[in-house]
């Protein structure tokens, strides 16, 4: 069941939003050569804290972090500890808060440094996408105009989708009805409706769109170890059309 949003729900998401706004534009801003992951994850934390929130992540079905940092071929879930970022690398750093019981997502991958012209190629082709989906999440549209957005862009720009991962229904929970896949048919699935709150989050790779879970089972990586790319947003279906919570 897809639940629509009161006015008053909607109103704490986007104070969710705002607050996880906030933390990840504080947190790209240490994003360098020479940081570990677990240092990112420990700003994050205190950051999301200091604003009265709660990491939505940390414990969640056990997983042990407050940010998701996944550097390179790894794809989403990566587990934030002692790994150095390095000049060429990309991170993607994928952050949920809990505001009083009402939650938020938004996702970002960033250039280590100096990057590789296919590196930076990547990261704009998810960054775009993301828009597109986005543009499409308006009432009277179906939940697939969103996912063929999404692939018939990627896949012109001569990357892949990843399937096994997709975006989510988001409110009162992490993760909500529907399910949000990065590739589809248009015209299919449910309409769109004023009320629905989605996290829209393509998740592109330069090579296959194949992955595998790591031995630390959670983090997913590609399968022919070619980079990945992750951007989301929490977005609001209004009447008026999108509105990013996590802007």
């Amino acid at each position: 069941m897809i639940h629509l949003k009161s006015q008053e729900e909607l109103q704490m998401l986007r104070r969710s939003g705002r607050i996880l706004s906030l933390v990840m534009r504080k947190v790209s801003r240490i994003v360098r050569p020479g940081i570990a992951t677990a240092d990112i994850d420990r700003l994050a934390e205190k950051l999301i804290l200091d604003q009265k929130a709660s990491p939505a992540f940390k414990g969640y079905k056990g997983f042990p972090a407050t940010a998701c940092i996944s550097v390179n071929e790894e794809i989403v879930h990566g587990i934030p500890g002692p790994r150095v970022l390095l000049e060429g690398d990309i991170v993607s750093i994928d952050l949920g808060v809990n505001y009083q019981g009402y939650f938020s997502d938004a996702a970002i991958t960033l250039a280590v440094g100096k990057i590789e012209g296919s590196s930076k190629k990547l990261i704009d082709t998810a960054k775009e996408a993301l828009d597109i989906g986005i543009h499409q999440a308006s009432p009277g549209n179906n939940l697939g105009d969103i996912s063929r957005g999404i692939q018939d862009f990627v896949e012109g720009r001569g990357f892949s989708v990843v399937r096994q991962f997709v975006g989510h229904g988001i409110g009162k929970a992490l993760h909500e009805e529907p399910e949000v896949p990065n590739f589809g048919q248009a015209h299919c699935g449910p309409e769109l409706k004023s009320g629905m709150v989605l996290a829209i989050e393509p998740m592109i790779n330069i090579g296959g769109w194949e992955c595998r879970i790591t031995d630390n089972g959670w983090t997913a990586v590609t399968s022919d170890g070619s980079y990945s790319a992750h951007f989301e947003h929490t977005v609001a279906i209004t009447d008026k059309g999108p509105e990013i919570l996590t802007k």
